[in-house]
């Protein structure tokens, strides 16, 4: 993790593998292609978190999916987040290694990561209220403390992404 300022703010900067949560005015943000990010926020109790995963899996290592996730929620809710009023939002799941390719028997793990966290949020009770997933080209997300929002940067499908 990376910490800068932006506008009198602190910008907390993750990689994969990395999850960071609080309870402070931050933003938070990360670069994705085939990996996921989830934003996750509960709005009356002010505590926001974010995550990256790079692959489905259940490895005890948060750039694997599901470590990811409960490591997520888990460190929300030791912060004071109450599960009922969790909300998502989720960003990344690109094509950028096969980039203009047709899928025809040939792995896509910014599918299979996408296909992962919808049926994880939906299981754990988490709607998920926006995302912008799938696509051949990469993004860089920042999300808000202020007022939950996320800003997304679309990365040409030529520059390389995470």
């Amino acid at each position: 993790m990376m910490q800068t300022k932006y506008k009198g703010r602190e910008r907390v900067i993750i990689e994969p593998g990395e999850i960071f949560t609080s309870r402070d005015d931050v933003i938070i943000s990360t670069t994705l292609g085939s990996c996921i990010s989830v934003c996750l926020w509960d709005a009356t109790n002010r505590v926001i978190g974010m995550n990256h995963f790079v692959l489905v899996g259940d490895s005890a290592n948060a750039r694997y999916g599901r470590h990811a996730m409960n490591g997520l929620i888990d460190s929300m809710l030791a912060k004071g987040a109450q599960k009922q009023y969790l909300r998502a939002k989720a960003f990344g799941g690109a094509n950028v290694l096969n980039s203009g390719a047709k899928r025809v028997n040939v792995l896509n793990v910014g599918e299979d990561n996408s296909q992962f966290m919808k049926r994880y949020l939906e299981l754990a009770g988490i709607p998920l209220v926006a995302s912008c997933i799938g696509g051949d080209f990469g993004r860089v997300i920042h999300f808000f403390y202020s007022d939950f929002s996320v800003y997304m940067k679309r990365l040409s499908s030529m520059e390389p992404t995470l």
